[in-house]
């Protein structure tokens, strides 16, 4: 199963979700399972195409890292990442998945938001996660991961992510103290 991350990308113009500001978190109940957590970086193994992105692509990767912690309380640090693990009631999954990560105003465009396709399985979790790749993507505020079929939101969770020191618990657990902001 390949797995796809949102790894280190600006966004073409901000959506009007991101510009109203954070939507209460949801689950439909369409999903049999959405977990919500921080990862360590996993070495990608290929890209994809995503054309909602500047980059234009994000990461797959061959395996799927665990979460080092079920906070939803992020340090702004390079390596680190956070994410959903989720799972479809429908056996044969969701093809076509709208992904939508908002933050703070990011870049000289003050971009609010990225968007690419997934897909997920209604056999195993699938991971989705957002990784600091780049100083300028290390934006605390409020981050938002929706996924949606059809207009219609499937799963929306939020985290914030924080300045390393104000979670020293979370902010060595990769093991990437040099590269603290």
């Amino acid at each position: 199963m390949k797995h796809i991350a949102l790894i280190a990308a600006l966004s073409l113009p901000a959506v009007a979700a991101a510009q109203t500001g954070p939507q209460p978190d949801t689950i439909s109940p369409v999903m049999h399972s959405v977990d919500a957590g921080v990862i360590c970086a996993p070495t990608p193994t290929g890209e994809m195409d995503a054309p909602g992105t500047v980059a234009g692509t994000t990461h797959l990767i061959g395996e799927e890292p665990p979460f080092v912690s079920a906070a939803r309380r992020v340090p702004a640090v390079l390596g680190i990442g956070f994410g959903i693990k989720s799972q479809s009631v429908d056996t044969n999954g969701i093809s076509d998945v709208v992904m939508m990560i908002t933050h703070p105003p990011m870049g000289d465009a003050g971009a609010q938001s990225q968007t690419f396709t997934s897909s997920i399985s209604g056999l195993d979790p699938s991971l989705t996660f957002y990784q600091f790749d780049f100083e300028y993507e290390l934006l605390p505020g409020i981050w938002q991961i929706q996924a949606s079929k059809d207009g219609k939101v499937l799963y929306r969770t939020t985290f914030e992510v924080l300045p390393p020191e104000q979670v020293p618990e979370l902010a060595s657990v990769c093991g990437f103290e040099e590269l603290l902001s």
